[in-house]
């Protein structure tokens, strides 16, 4: 079976990774119009279309809301704990502790769950909801300790207002508990765009990794890597058993628990200059290293059927 997932699903997106970063060295995309086609473009409509198409109820919403709360609390808890402990600075603290707490749930974890669960609509919307809340946090909270505090909370209010992940997931919801039927006209195209995803997210994210230098010689790159790839997945297992979570959910939410570093906390740290160096390395290491992660951690999800 591991040799099966490792074939089927880790080593393709080892390969479409490898393309972006072969793209990248060789025409120097523009990283800045990628980012946009993904996260205004791209996202938006697979979000949408997966809950517009899903089974979800507000049971699941509330289930994987209360996972999720759970989840990325006790991740803060233990990151802030390491970080306090080692007597970091305020911004080495706030840049640690992102690197732990914010993963890449979107042009990593999307693709994950497309040839994982094969486009199942259940899956589909957990890891849509997922994305969802952890956006949230990375653009409130993230955004606020790589800052030291220095943002105040309107203004982060209303940048989270401006991104089109949770009017795309409301909207997506609302037609769906309405059945609303929608026209060939758009079913057809956002199909079409959805089933891009896989491929453009992933050579955005082998674009974004190429321009990440190789210098691994910071203790606290290993730690985060540590807590993100292994604390992070066995911390979802405990509150997936805590909860009672069963079948495709419960799969789904580990898998999710396991995914490495968001890009976005290179991003924050690079735009606030609040150690972009190690912002950059944590998520380099830690999407190398899931790749073997990450296929352990499938094969343990699917016993949790």
């Amino acid at each position: 079976m591991i040799l099966s997932i490792l074939l089927n699903v880790v080593l393709p997106i080892v390969v479409l990774i490898s393309f972006g970063c072969i793209m990248q060295y060789s025409f120097r995309l523009d990283l800045y119009t990628l980012a946009k086609i993904n996260f205004y473009y791209i996202t938006p409509a697979v979000i949408f279309f997966s809950l517009y198409q899903s089974n979800v109820s507000l049971v699941l919403l509330g289930e994987v809301a209360l996972f999720y709360a759970i989840y990325v609390f006790i991740l803060f808890l233990i990151s802030w704990t390491v970080a306090r402990s080692l007597k970091y600075s305020p911004g080495m603290r706030g840049a640690f502790t992102n690197s732990v707490m914010l993963d890449n749930s979107g042009n990593y974890g999307m693709p994950i769950n497309e040839l994982v669960f094969k486009g199942e609509p259940v899956a589909a919307s957990v890891q849509a909801l997922i994305m969802t809340f952890q956006t949230f946090i990375t653009f409130t909270y993230g955004t606020f300790v790589v800052q030291n505090g220095a943002s105040n909370a309107k203004k982060i209010l209303l940048n989270f207002l401006k991104m089109p992940v949770p009017y795309a997931l409301i909207l997506g919801l609302l037609l769906n508990v309405l059945h609303t039927p929608l026209p060939a006209m758009l079913t057809e195209p956002l199909g079409y765009i959805s089933r891009s995803m896989v491929a453009i997210a992933l050579l955005t994210l082998g674009a974004q990794i190429v321009q990440y230098p190789f210098r691994l010689r910071r203790t606290a790159i290993y730690l985060s890597m540590i807590l993100r790839l292994l604390a992070g997945p066995a911390v979802g297992f405990a509150i997936i058993m805590l909860l009672g979570l069963k079948g495709i959910p419960a799969q789904a939410l580990l898998i999710a628990s396991g995914m490495p570093t968001g890009v976005n906390t290179s991003i924050l740290a690079e735009e606030y200059k609040n150690e972009p160096d190690f912002a950059a390395q944590t998520v380099l290491l830690s999407t190398i290293v899931n790749v073997l992660t990450m296929t352990v951690l499938i094969t343990l999800a699917n016993h949790l059927g």
